[in-house]
Formats: C-alpha cells, sequence, structure tokens
C-alpha cells in the first residue's frame, strides 16, 4: 500500500506500507479526497510531535467493517461514501460520557496523535466517527466537512444579536469560511489578511475586506475571530475588540514557527483581556453532520478555496506547496 508517512525529518512517500487491519467497531476506509491543511503542515514543521502517516481531512468509501460484538447494524457501513470525525477517544471518561468525548484525555488524533492518517490507500476509523455523505454533495465540496464544522461550531458558541460588527483575522481557508458563515448571521462582516489575490474571493461573496496593515485599533469591533494561528493575532484582536466584546480564536499559536513565519514572541501582553472585561473563546472541531447538511444546502462556497490537485504519488509535492504563498486548500485524489 502507499502512503505519505513523515518519519521526524521528512515526509516520504512509502510505498510498502502494510495494509491497515480494523480492530472491532472500526472501518476500513478507501479515501476519495484528502485536504492538505496547516495541521499537517504544522507536523512537518517540527509544531506537532508525530511520526506516522499523515491527513486528517478527507472524504472516502467504506469498504468493510469488523463489527463490534452484538452490533451487526455496523455492517450497514460497507460501500457508504463517508466523512469521519479525527477524535479516537475511549467511550468510558467522565468528558466522553459527558458529551466532550473530543476533550478525552486519552483521545488519539488522525494523522496528528497517536494513530495513522488518511494520506494512504487505506485506512481505519471507529464506525462511530462516521458521517454519511448524501449524492447531492460531491467528493471536492466533502473534503472540507472538517473545517467548515470547526466554523459552524464557533458561530453556535457565540450569541448574534442586532447587525453586530465581526473581524475575521486572517484569509486562509478557515477565515474565508467563517466570514462566509457569520455573513449568513446578519453580521456586518470583514477580512482583514495580506494577501491580495484572495481579496477577489471576498468580493464575489460581497464580503468586505482589507490589508491587516491598513486597520484601525478603536476598540470597536463586537466579535473578532482570530484564524492567524500567531500570538500577534490575538493581540491584535486585544486592540480591535470592544470592552466586553468577545474574541473567538480557532487556530493555536504553534510553538515552533513554520517554513515562513517569523519567530512568534514568547510572551503576549493579557492586560487588555481585564480592563476590557473580553470574552475570550476558543473553538475548534464541531458537528461533521451539521457542516455535511450546510454543504448539502450549498450554504457556503468551498470549491473556490481549492488553489491545487496532486495524485497521492506526489503527496510530498502537494505537502509543499500547501506551503506557498497564495495557496488556500491543496486536495489530493487518491
Amino acid at each position: 500500500m502507499r502512503a505519505i508517512r513523515f518519519d521526524g525529518r521528512a515526509p516520504l512517500l512509502d510505498l510498502a506500507c502494510p495494509e491497515p487491519l480494523p480492530k472491532p467497531g472500526e472501518a476500513l476506509i478507501r479515501p476519495a479526497r484528502v485536504g492538505i491543511g496547516a495541521p499537517d503542515r504544522a507536523v512537518i514543521a517540527g509544531a506537532v510531535g508525530f511520526t506516522g502517516i499523515l491527513g486528517h481531512e478527507f472524504v472516502g468509501v467504506v469498504e468493510r467493517v469488523h463489527g463490534a460484538p452484538g452490533k451487526d447494524d455496523q455492517k450497514k457501513w460497507e460501500g457508504k461514501r463517508i466523512v469521519g470525525g479525527v477524535h479516537i477517544v475511549c467511550g468510558r471518561c467522565d468528558l466522553c460520557r459527558g458529551g466532550l468525548s473530543t476533550h478525552c484525555q486519552a483521545r488519539a488524533v488522525l494523522g496528528l496523535h497517536l494513530r495513522d492518517g488518511c494520506l494512504a490507500e487505506r485506512f481505519t476509523l471507529p464506525v462511530a466517527n462516521l458521517v454519511e455523505v448524501p449524492r447531492g454533495v460531491d467528493d471536492d465540496a466533502a473534503v472540507f466537512a472538517q473545517p467548515l464544522a470547526a466554523v459552524l461550531h464557533a458561530a453556535h458558541m457565540i450569541r448574534i444579536e442586532g447587525k453586530p460588527y465581526v473581524t475575521i483575522l486572517g484569509d486562509g481557508p478557515l477565515g474565508l469560511l467563517a466570514a462566509q458563515v457569520m455573513t449568513r448571521l446578519n453580521a456586518s462582516v470583514r477580512v482583514l489578511g495580506k494577501h491580495a489575490e484572495k481579496y477577489t474571493l471576498c468580493e464575489k461573496w460581497g464580503i468586505k475586506h482589507r490589508h491587516i496593515d491598513e486597520c484601525g485599533r478603536r476598540q470597536d469591533q463586537d466579535i473578532v475571530v482570530d484564524c492567524t494561528g500567531a500570538p500577534p493575532g490575538l493581540e491584535l484582536a486585544m486592540q480591535m475588540v470592544r470592552p466586553r466584546g468577545k474574541i473567538i480564536v480557532m487556530t493555536a499559536p504553534a510553538p515552533v514557527p513554520m517554513a515562513g513565519m517569523r519567530a512568534l514572541p514568547s510572551t503576549i501582553d493579557l492586560s487588555p483581556m481585564v480592563v476590557n472585561e473580553l470574552e475570550v473563546i476558543g473553538a475548534r472541531c464541531g458537528s461533521l453532520a451539521d457542516a455535511v447538511g450546510a454543504l448539502a444546502r450549498r450554504e457556503v462556497d468551498v470549491l473556490s478555496l481549492i488553489s491545487r490537485r496532486f495524485k497521492l504519488a506526489d503527496g510530498v509535492r502537494a505537502l509543499g506547496a500547501a506551503a506557498e504563498a497564495g495557496v488556500l486548500r491543496v486536495v489530493v485524489e487518491v
């Protein structure tokens, strides 16, 4: 089996990777599309301590299910086109039983922590993680289910009243998805980024945009969504949001700078958080079923975010291309 593996030094194409064997309650999945995102790049940059098969955003087909004892209905997934949650959890701890399984302290994470990923010809995932993709959602759209789920989750964590002023920091895929979702919530949205070539998408969607260095710091925004993944983004958000406003942080700052990023400061001045009584909310993951539903209703434009395509044999080049300036999302066709 072919797979793209990270050995702790560099990604490589493994032409003789062992075929994965599903455990009871798991499905063997053949991916059709795999998205390359910032977390994958963070692994290669050394910001995430992981070695193994890369990849966590996918849409694929279930080839076989190893049913758990007493759960014969799990076989119904065979032949289904699906997306899947990335967290493999214990299901027994207080967090899992309390509805917070994505915070399970014993969790593994597909392609990121203690679990080989989906950038391969086959991989496995618990049946409990699967969400079926309807016929009206093609593979190119479905591969965006995970980042869209995170954005929808962030939107659910805040209350939109009146027509609030919302600033999105960052013009990557997450920021552009957040801008579309927040606009649908009757908010006045603007995107602040650094890449002029991405402004055409904002114009296409009727969303205001400016270069991040041209904006003021007047503390007049009701909500700021930080999708930059860097401490300066949080500092800028605190300078923009009004007293008792909300900041949503959607990308954790990496402890090690990725290629092309300057070294990150070791400290952040959090005094504005106290002085201005700010509410800071971290948001990640979300309901894949909600995301698939939004894609089926065509509530967001995800196809415009695909910049480049590669085959699995060129997966190493795909990972490099994902770090190039102006590139939004790279998709690998398996």
